[in-house]
């Protein structure tokens, strides 16, 4: 594979300048989790990088745009190529997407939150990077899982993240007897989200259905200024109002 040219050595004016090293790389930017200072949440190195970069695939245009505005990227917005990886893209799309990084153009890549490819989309693009001997460089940056695992006091030794558990109450309920159950057998953290406005019921139906003494964590707002992170045993979150995690982003986590 490539090497990957270091961040530092990154020093670009305008689109059609080259990557120093006549190599192109994929550089996995990640966004932030709120409106907040990015000084505050990304390394100097990582929006050094970001603002060098003018070529960028993107899970939402719209997103990436406010992003590259906040870190203030020195060229007019407008004037950056910014292409939205295809939903489910085709191994033709993606090979599309990476061409300019042949002529040793650097591409940033930037999900609408948090770290890309990670419980975010961009494993295909990933991957078709490495298929064609692209360097692929993970630049640093808040990850809402990790942070939420950090906070939580559960095992950070073996856990396992699922994404969203089934909407309707019963297979919920089903679902997280099933993750409970695999947690005791195998001393592990599950770690799921919930669609905000849903997070109230969530709740709720976690302190219904977990043993009493499985410990559930929640983290909402990371990195923002209404930051909270609560630890409890199952029975202990039924005396808690579940209302004030209600349209905030929220990370669970539980272990039997």
């Amino acid at each position: 594979m490539i090497a990957a040219p270091p961040p530092g050595e990154t020093r670009r004016t305008g689109p059609g300048d080259r990557h120093p090293t006549g190599a192109g790389a994929l550089y996995l930017v990640p966004n932030l989790l709120g409106a907040v200072p990015p000084a505050n949440v990304l390394p100097a190195r990582t929006i050094e990088l970001a603002r060098s970069v003018d070529r960028w695939i993107v899970e939402t245009p719209k997103a990436a745009r406010a992003f590259l505005k906040a870190i203030g990227h020195p060229r007019p917005i407008a004037e950056l190529a910014i292409d939205a990886l295809p939903e489910n893209p085709t191994h033709a799309e993606l090979g599309a997407l990476l061409v300019p990084t042949r002529d040793g153009h650097a591409i940033g890549f930037v999900s609408d939150a948090g770290c890309p490819a990670v419980a975010d989309p961009g494993a295909a693009l990933v991957a078709a990077a490495h298929a064609s001997s692209i360097a692929v460089v993970p630049l640093v940056g808040p990850s809402a899982i990790l942070l939420a695992l950090m906070a939580s006091g559960l095992s950070g030794q073996a856990f396992a993240f699922h994404g969203y558990l089934p909407v309707r109450e019963r297979d919920r309920a089903a679902r997280l007897l099933g993750l409970e159950a695999e947690s005791r057998t195998r001393a592990c953290t599950q770690i799921f989200i919930e669609t905000p406005y849903r997070n109230a019921a969530m709740v709720a139906t976690l302190a219904s259905v977990l043993a009493p003494r499985t410990r559930l964590a929640i983290a909402a707002d990371l990195t923002l200024p209404t930051e909270t992170v609560a630890l409890r045993a199952a029975a202990d979150w039924r005396r808690v109002d579940a209302s004030v995690y209600r349209h905030r982003p929220a990370i669970f986590l539980l272990q039997a």
